[in-house]
């Protein structure tokens, strides 16, 4: 069994604080393929990610996981639809059209979050995607998020 790349490093020219490769100081999530339609990630936060109170995730942070675990979902998916491996050919790019995040409980700043993002539905110019965030096994945020796709240039 061959150890899978995550979809991040596949994407070349990305410099996004939460989930560019390419941004040596940004959050640099990894996600990766569980089933068809369906990713995980796994971040763990530093301690200077904290909200308020020391103890837990800020808001902000858990806004920038989910959405760079969803629209990187969707990026890897769009050239998936093409019949290509992730970053080959022409860029495929997509783009936050709506995030709608419901904060359910505090994430802890000193265990790992895990997020797992669903494609709900897909069509040629947006890909609707659900994404649920635990810590310690809680269901702490859930979101929509509408990853448009927008062009290479953009």
């Amino acid at each position: 069994m061959t150890e899978q790349i995550a979809i991040q490093d596949q994407i070349q020219g990305n410099h996004c604080f939460g989930c560019g490769s390419d941004n040596d100081q940004g959050l640099r999530i990894k996600s990766y393929w569980v089933e068809p339609d369906k990713s995980r990630c796994e971040f763990t936060p530093s301690p200077y990610h904290n909200a308020g109170p020391a103890q837990y995730l800020n808001g902000g942070i858990i806004a920038t996981v989910i959405d760079c675990h969803t629209i990187c979902t969707a990026i890897a998916d769009g050239y998936l639809q093409a019949g290509r491996n992730v970053g080959s050919g022409d860029k495929i790019w997509f783009a936050t059209g709506k995030l709608d995040i419901k904060y359910l409980a505090p994430a802890a700043i000193d265990k790992p979050v895990i997020l797992e993002a669903s494609i709900v539905e897909r069509g040629p110019k947006k890909t609707i995607l659900h994404c649920d965030l635990r810590s310690d096994g809680r269901l702490c945020a859930k979101a929509e998020v509408v990853a448009v796709k927008v062009p290479d240039e953009w």
